[in-house]
């Protein structure tokens, strides 16, 4: 393990850690879904915390961050600053894969396994033409980590291709017919 520089390791697990992926997930979400979505989250909590009284303080946070990522979407200032964040960690990625193989040396580690989800998120949100595809380092990472075994059995199976697509109509019917029959 002498190819990994520990201290790079900590500092991008910390980098990828600070960053809000739902802020920038939600703020690149079309508003009637957003809302939507929000909406029935809200009565899922709402519906729990009269199901399980003792469950309660719980669900009332959840209500509580639920209501803050709202108030935080209708700040252009807090939406700029998470994505200009983002920017500046994969500027510092792409950098930084120009002289070696993965973030934190020649190996994979705990780095790499906290950026993929970060990769994958957009391009779930079909983004990575601009954030991830621009950076040539990065974008050649990207198709590396791509062809782990661990990244199909992970993250792939659900989204690449049609499953992409299976995976949000399987949950947006799941929750419409939860809400239509209020099974909350």
């Amino acid at each position: 393990m002498n190819d990994i520089d520990r201290e790079r390791l900590e500092e991008w697990m910390q980098k990828v850690d600070e960053w809000n992926p739902k802020l920038f997930t939600l703020s690149h979400t079309p508003f009637k879904l957003r809302r939507y979505f929000s909406r029935f989250k809200r009565r899922v909590a709402i519906a729990r915390m009269a199901e399980n009284p003792d469950l309660a303080s719980k669900y009332r946070s959840k209500l509580h961050n639920a209501y803050a990522t709202e108030e935080l979407l209708n700040n252009i200032d807090e939406i700029n600053a998470n994505e200009q964040q983002l920017i500046n960690i994969l500027d510092a990625a792409d950098s930084l894969l120009a002289s070696t193989q993965y973030l934190a040396g020649a190996s994979f580690t705990m780095a790499d396994v906290m950026l993929i989800p970060v990769l994958a998120r957009l391009e779930l949100l079909q983004l990575d033409k601009e954030f991830i595809h621009s950076r040539n380092q990065l974008s050649e990472y990207w198709a590396r980590v791509k062809h782990r075994p661990s990244y199909h059995k992970v993250i792939g199976q659900y989204f690449s291709g049609f499953n992409r697509h299976k995976t949000f109509f399987t949950t947006a019917f799941t929750v419409g017919l939860r809400d239509f029959f209020r099974k909350y």
